[in-house]
């Protein structure tokens, strides 16, 4: 019997969500890793989470840690085919309001 694990793919806006605030949420998704689920995500959307980050930000660098114990990551440039897209500050504003729900 083969086991056929659902896959889930962490974008950069849930990253960053995890990275610098205390949702509940997104808290247990990846820190209480499901046996019936594989987390995967790129370096490119890691890239653009870290980028993402502001000073002001509550930056917890234990669960960053804690992201690369539960979650695989994936190449971009070979997954896509393709080289990564340079991110631009509109990208990241972006990120940053999708993540905080900000306006």
């Amino acid at each position: 019997m083969v086991d056929q694990k659902q896959k889930l793919f962490v974008k950069a806006e849930t990253i960053l969500k995890y990275l610098i605030t205390n949702d509940d949420a997104t808290d247990t998704l990846i820190t209480c890793k499901s046996s019936e689920i594989d987390m995967i995500t790129s370096d490119y959307d890691i890239y653009q989470a870290l980028a993402a980050i502001k000073q002001d930000d509550n930056f917890n660098m234990n669960k960053l840690r804690k992201f690369f114990e539960v979650v695989e990551i994936m190449s971009y440039a070979q997954t896509m085919k393709r080289p990564k897209p340079v991110l631009k500050d509109e990208d990241v504003e972006n990120i940053r309001k999708l993540a905080l729900g900000t306006k």
